[in-house]
């Protein structure tokens, strides 16, 4: 089911911030900042050999990576694992009675597919699967 890590991310105050940190201390080219509306965050990538690391700033404090940013702080926030058919995935998670967070693919970055795994059901990590969209990455 899983085909790689497509990325790890991190929650952070400041996407420019963070984008500047990684690009002056490791040489990492961030792609531009994109806003995903339905996950209330302003995300930006950048590539780690065959993954890529997330950047995720909140659009406001209620969203998740808002309230994690509260209780938590700036750091890792969760892992997210390519898969060839997110639907298949979801189904075959429920079928073993795995803790979803998302029952049915939302719109992630980059025109992804994407659903979370609760922490509850994966051993204390939040876990997103990613099926890319016809554009890859």
């Amino acid at each position: 089911m899983l085909e790689k890590i497509h990325h790890l991310g991190y929650a952070v105050e400041s996407v420019e911030a963070a984008s500047r940190f990684y690009r002056e201390r490791f040489g990492a080219e961030t792609t531009p900042p994109e806003t995903v509306e339905g996950q209330g965050i302003v995300a930006t990538m950048f590539e780690v050999g065959d993954s890529m690391i997330e950047l995720m700033e909140p659009t406001h404090v209620d969203s998740p990576v808002g309230r994690f940013l509260a209780r938590r702080g700036e750091g890792f926030h969760h892992v997210a694992f390519q898969v060839e058919d997110i639907e298949a995935a979801l189904a075959e998670l429920e079928h073993h009675d795995v803790e979803l967070v998302d029952r049915e693919p939302r719109v992630g970055a980059g025109g992804t597919r994407t659903a979370f795994i609760h922490p509850r059901g994966a051993f204390g990590v939040l876990t997103e699967l990613v099926e890319l969209s016809h554009r890859g990455r």
